[in-house]
């Protein structure tokens, strides 16, 4: 499952990386929803207290890119999901994992299907997330993506990360499954019916 939060012009992220403008959503409410990391928690509405209460209690493992874990500086070793955490990467990083040795990361060199198949194993019956946007790509290509989640905020960005940028294998058919209305986000849920 691809969850992002996105503009209304289908960026989810500013040219810098920012996202200030878009994860206003995550504190613009009063439901508490602590992240299972124990790192933080989101106020929000109560409406998209539910979707982030569903959500978190069905992950059992993410997929992410190197990309996304240099920028978060590796969550400080524990993901806000606090679920195992496979590192599409060239190389491990071995000095982060000897500062962080009890970390529950594993770091895949042998491309973005082996991480999907290591991430199935540990989830069970529980979700993977995937992110990053290149891995999300990667993985649309691949056909290892069944659920498509898009926080969409009224914000244009004109510029930036783009969610969905240079697929391969399109089109890709999705079927809108659930609309859920938050404060400032609209929560839209897709079914990955078919790919080329």
């Amino acid at each position: 499952m691809a969850e992002k939060t996105m503009s209304l012009d289908g960026f989810i992220a500013d040219p810098s990386d920012g996202v200030a403008e878009l994860f206003g959503w995550y504190s613009n409410g009063n439901v508490e929803t602590p992240a299972p990391g124990g790192a933080m928690t989101f106020r929000t509405s109560e409406a998209s207290a539910r979707h982030l209460r569903e959500l978190l209690v069905n992950a059992g493992a993410v997929v992410t890119g190197r990309r996304l874990f240099d920028h978060t500086d590796g969550w400080d070793g524990s993901h806000p999901l606090g679920v195992p955490v496979f590192v599409v990467t060239h190389h491990v990083p071995e000095d982060w994992v000897s500062a962080h040795p009890r970390a529950p990361f594993t770091f895949v060199t042998a491309g973005v299907e082996s991480a999907v198949a290591q991430a199935r194993a540990v989830a069970g019956d529980l979700t993977v997330g995937v992110g990053g946007a290149d891995i999300v790509r990667q993985c649309l290509d691949a056909g290892l993506i069944d659920e498509i989640v898009v926080d969409l905020v009224p914000v244009l960005l004109g510029a930036g990360i783009r969610f969905f940028d240079h697929l391969a294998n399109t089109p890709i058919e999705l079927e809108a499954t659930r609309v859920i209305e938050g404060r400032r986000v609209t929560h839209l849920y897709f079914r990955v019916v078919r790919t080329p």
